[in-house]
């Protein structure tokens, strides 16, 4: 096998490949990636079992071939070239390649390509296509929300579905993790109808979050089994497991009668909050929040070192209120809604609150309160 391509699209793709290996790994070979070249184009493959990215890029081919080498390795090296110059990729016999650059030579050890693990897709029941700009939208929105606490293995992504809401069906994603629930959603898609609610998982949706940014508006081919997902961005493509799971019935957390209105600057509000944290205990995190007509004062007091606060106009008319929330958990669902008016729902001191914004309409966001 030989081939010869532009060192700055080879270093991007194979950092992206390259990102679906673990470094450390009781399977040596899924430290590798698959490299094929053929007429015109080398493909890039890798996978961790749950997940596989393929990656096609237009490369000058003289010798076909396949092999596999080491991800992490090749992608440090194709990083280091000029982005200019020209890497001449050879492999001579069956245990090495030769990765050349100007007066560079690297040697790498190979392992054998029948040894790489199949991911199988199998057949997919549902086909829908977007752009690149709404999916990351749609996804970004929600993801800081995927729990990371690995005993709830079912909360650990996003839970994607169609769904009618007030005649409008739509494509909803929904993420949370018991403090807080972010969900999203778009017009349908034509071939999303009928859709079986899927729980994509956290790595999963990170390297679709790369990929749809860099699509912008490009169309992206969405496909969907009861255990798998496909996603296909024109030259690159890539299949995942499901989680095996069921999402909790979600509507039931989203509060219906909060009847308590107050209208604040999101960037205000996430500033006042940051300053008066300073102080509290990195444990903790938690800001009182004192409402009353027109203002809302932010009050933090930590035994060991001391107190703080902070008062910002807001719009609100209803009965004064004590509320508590992490400082961080606030400031992650106001970087989410955006510049402009956030509006807050409230009930009382010990029920949810529900944070929307004008700007981003089809984004709500459910907020637990702390005990302060």
């Amino acid at each position: 096998m030989k081939f010869t391509i532009k060192a700055k699209p080879f270093a991007d793709a194979v950092t992206a490949v390259g990102n679906v290996s673990e470094r450390r790994n009781t399977i040596p070979i899924l430290s590798n990636m698959v490299v094929e070249a053929a007429t015109g184009m080398v493909t890039l493959r890798a996978t961790d079992l749950d997940l596989e990215l393929t990656l096609t890029a237009p490369a000058d081919v003289t010798d076909p071939g396949v092999t596999t080498v080491p991800a992490r390795l090749l992608s440090d090296i194709a990083r280091k070239f000029p982005g200019g110059s020209d890497i001449a990729f050879t492999m001579s016999d069956s245990q090495s390649v030769t990765v050349s650059s100007g007066r560079s030579r690297f040697g790498l050890h190979t392992l054998p390509v029948e040894d790489y693990p199949s991911f199988a897709a199998g057949d997919f029941a549902n086909e829908f296509h977007l752009t690149g700009e709404a999916l990351f939208s749609l996804f970004e929105q929600v993801q800081f929300a995927i729990s990371t606490e690995e005993t709830r293995y079912y909360l650990n992504g996003i839970y994607l579905h169609t769904m009618d809401d007030g005649g409008r069906s739509v494509l909803r994603a929904v993420a949370t993790d018991g403090h807080r629930l972010a969900r999203g959603q778009v017009e349908a898609p034509s071939g999303s109808a009928g859709m079986k609610g899927i729980i994509i998982p956290r790595k999963t949706v990170g390297e679709i979050l790369k990929l749809a940014k860099a699509a912008g508006q490009g169309e992206v081919a969405v496909e969907t089994s009861d255990t798998k997902i496909r996603l296909s961005f024109g030259g690159t493509v890539i299949a995942s497991k499901l989680i095996d799971g069921t999402f909790p019935d979600y509507e039931r957390v989203i509060p219906k009668a909060n009847n308590r209105f107050a209208k604040v600057d999101s960037k205000t509000l996430s500033l006042a909050a940051d300053r008066v944290a300073t102080i509290s205990s990195e444990r903790g995190k938690a800001v009182k929040m004192s409402i009353e007509p027109g203002q809302m004062k932010l009050v933090v007091n930590n035994p060991d070192s001391g107190d703080a606060e902070e008062m910002i106009d807001i719009d609100y008319d209803a009965d004064p209120l004590e509320i508590g929330f992490n400082a961080n958990y606030l400031k992650d669902v106001l970087a989410v809604m955006g510049p402009g008016e956030t509006t807050v729902n409230l009930e009382d001191a010990g029920s949810p609150a529900l944070f929307t914004n004008e700007k981003a309409k089809d984004l709500l966001i459910v907020l637990m309160p702390m005990r302060v």
